[in-house]
Order: C-alpha cells, then sequence, then structure tokens
C-alpha cells in the first residue's frame, strides 16, 4: 500500500495530495535532504495530516506488525509487534479516552499496556492469555508499554504462561561512547497516561498536541566486552550534568535551537569514564546513580 493509499477516501477531492505531490516531497527529502525513507515517509504523512486536518487513526493503515516477539525484546519506540501475554493486572483508568489500563507478562518478564476505547476492542480479563496483533510499542523513561489502537485485534488463547522477571540491579564502570537520538530537551505528549515522545509536534496516538519539555540522556557505554545501552531522566540527567531542565528551556531559548542541549551534553560526557548503577530491563540501565571517573 502507499502512502497515496492510506489517505480515507472521503477527503475532499481537491484536498487530497495528489501521487505527484507526495513523489515530489519525498524525492526532495531523499535525494536532496539525504533523510532515511522511513523517516521521510513518517513527516510526509504527518505534514498531509495536518493539512487536511485528520486523526492518524483515520488513516488506512496496512498491518504492520513485524511479527511475534517476547516482551523483553521490545526495544524500539513505534515499533508493529505481535504479542501473546497474560493480563497480570488491571488497573482503573483515569481518562476517558481509554478503555483499559494495566500490566501484561509472558516468560520474559512484564511491561504496562494500555487500550484505547475508540479502538472497540474486546475487553480483557486478568489471569486470562490472549495474542495481540499488531500493537505499537511506546519508551517512557526507558520503559517499554504497548497500546492497543484501531489498527490492533485481540484473541483469547487456550494457554498458561508463568509470568517472568525481567528486571535486575546492575552495575558497571564503562566509558560513555556515545549519545544517542532522542537525548536532551524533547518534548512528550501532554495526555494523560500517554507520555510518548513527540515526533514533529505529534504524538502517535493524539496527532498534533503542545508537548510538554523533558530532559534525558539516552547514552552508550562500551567497557570492550560489553555494550550497554542506559536511560537518565530528568532528575539522573540534571544531576549529571548540573543543570535543570529551566536552566536547558532557557538554552535552547537563546540558540533558538533544542538540540544545542544534546550536543552540548555530549561535548561535555562522550568519552569519558563513569561508575554507573541502576536497574537493568531488556536492554537497558535505568540509571537511579552515576559518577566521573575520569
Amino acid at each position: 500500500m502507499t502512502l497515496f493509499d492510506q489517505f480515507p477516501d472521503d477527503v475532499a477531492a481537491d484536498a487530497a495530495p495528489s501521487v505527484e505531490d507526495i513523489i515530489s516531497r519525498l524525492d526532495r527529502m531523499v535525494n536532496s535532504y539525504k533523510v532515511p525513507l522511513e523517516e521521510a515517509t513518517h513527516a510526509a504523512r504527518n505534514h498531509y495530516l495536518d493539512v487536511l486536518g485528520i486523526d492518524y487513526d483515520d488513516l488506512d493503515l496496512p498491518s504492520r506488525s513485524s511479527g511475534k516477539i517476547a516482551l523483553d525484546a521490545i526495544d524500539t519506540d513505534g515499533q508493529w509487534v505481535t504479542v501473546t501475554v497474560k493480563v497480570v493486572d488491571l488497573w482503573d483508568s483515569t481518562h476517558d479516552s481509554i478503555a483499559q489500563v494495566g500490566l501484561i507478562g509472558d516468560e520474559s518478564g512484564r511491561i504496562k499496556f494500555t487500550k484505547w476505547r475508540k479502538a472497540n476492542l474486546p475487553e480483557l480479563e486478568e489471569g486470562d492469555i490472549y495474542r495481540f496483533e499488531n500493537v505499537v510499542t511506546s519508551e517512557y523513561k526507558g520503559r517499554y508499554s504497548v497500546n492497543l489502537n484501531s489498527n490492533s485485534s485481540i484473541e483469547p488463547v487456550d494457554e498458561d504462561i508463568e509470568v517472568g522477571d525481567n528486571t535486575n540491579e546492575l552495575d558497571l564502570e564503562a566509558p560513555m561512547v556515545a549519545i544517542q537520538s532522542g537525548s536532551g530537551l524533547i518534548k512528550r505528549c501532554p495526555h494523560e497516561d500517554c507520555t510518548r515522545v513527540l515526533k514533529d509536534g505529534r504524538c502517535a496516538e493524539h496527532g498534533k498536541v503542545e508537548g510538554e519539555f523533558d530532559l534525558r540522556i539516552k547514552a552508550v557505554f562500551d567497557d570492550g566486552v560489553t555494550v550497554q545501552h542506559a536511560i537518565f531522566d530528568k532528575e539522573a540527567t540534571e544531576a549529571l550534568a548540573d543543570i535543570t531542565i529551566d536552566e536547558a528551556k532557557q538554552q535552547a531559548m537563546d540558540a533558538l535551537d533544542t538540540s544545542v542541549v544534546a550536543q552540548d551534553l555530549t561535548a561535555d560526557f562522550v568519552g569519558r569514564y563513569y561508575r554507573v548503577s541502576g536497574r537493568a530491563i531488556g536492554k537497558y540501565l535505568l540509571v537511579d546513580d552515576a559518577e566521573q571517573l575520569a
């Protein structure tokens, strides 16, 4: 299915983008500005959503699941997956747009799930096993969750799952070799129980929103034997960088560029040795304490 085919049929003919418009935009982004095709397609889709004034859920999207995976293998924000899980715990929903929220698990561990009311999906029962197809992942402070929306499906499964524990304490001493994109001053969706990082001012669940600022570092440590990815949340980033989020916002305002914060963090911390401790979940270490050694 092409990007053109994803727009709903009831979009006014004089407002809908033409195939030529889409091809021209993608060609310019990929060939002139060297934007990767997947990222260019995402940006183009968001552009036309804004122009047409339609929601992400109104798109006619194909099944995009990358296949059935274990919960502890989820390590990418916005990844479409299929999982077979037990509903471990159901929580009270605090927002009208959320039908159900709680904790699910499989043999590899546990993560949070959110089922959006607009998806009109079957009711889940605590303790039952289900196959979730075509659900999208979300990341907040290194913790991953899955969202069930109008592209998802739910099927009961007649089996049992012994739910595992995917959390353990970790300490390491190693140099920080990289700070990844998505670090520094970022914006998150302001909707309750969402907190997704915005891309081009849009939340994958709620469309174009006025985001709320957050501060983080997505770091990579390498001691020559093991490569460890780590997330510094706002508090850990403020402690390491000796900067508050308000100071980071002022720094970005002075430079008229939010990316300056991540650039300064990279210049200050990459290439230095640290002692870091925290909780390891999946491939990420959620940093509680960090000390520069050299």
